[in-house]
């Protein structure tokens, strides 16, 4: 499951698959939602994505990841969501790109899961600590991202091994 190095040589591929992903991230994370009752959010299949990213471009993944996120809370009427996040999924991918790059796949498939704690932990914080939501309310939040997060691997790790098939 290493990532995929194709557009290592060639930038002006590595500049259109980034917005190509951000993109996608924009869409599996906007159209392709599960509001959630107990929380004012809702999850998504976006992170996989992000995932699927940090496989493609490395470190190019994080401003995808950053970019399309925000844009689907921009979109979708979480402003006070915006700056949160851009810098939890920029961290979420960077996580994933670290992850990826060990020699092990099992070591590879925790450090995804790592990754995807990065966003339930960052979200819990922004949440109880930034938003006052209060401990009890923010702890809501946990399992439903929690969900996003499990979902995203299981994304991750279906879409990234395809990826490798594909010629550039």
């Amino acid at each position: 499951m290493s990532p995929v190095k194709q557009t290592k040589g060639n930038p002006t591929m590595r500049l259109a698959l980034c917005g190509m992903m951000a993109a996608l991230i924009f869409v599996a994370t906007y159209f392709v939602k599960i509001p959630m009752a107990m929380t004012n959010g809702y999850v998504h299949l976006g992170d996989g994505f992000i995932l699927l990213a940090a496989s493609l471009l490395g470190w190019a993944a994080v401003p995808a990841a950053a970019v399309g996120s925000m844009l689907a809370d921009l979109m979708g009427g979480y402003a006070m969501y915006l700056l949160p996040t851009f810098l939890i999924k920029a961290a979420v991918a960077a996580v994933a790109v670290l992850a990826l790059k060990a020699k092990h796949e099992w070591l590879q498939v925790l450090g995804l899961i790592a990754a995807e704690a990065v966003m339930v932990a960052g979200y819990f914080i922004t949440e109880w600590l930034f938003l006052g939501y209060g401990l009890a309310a923010a702890s809501a939040g946990v399992l439903g991202n929690t969900l996003q997060g499990l979902s995203g691997v299981v994304i991750g790790l279906l879409l990234i091994p395809l990826l490798r098939r594909v010629k550039w």
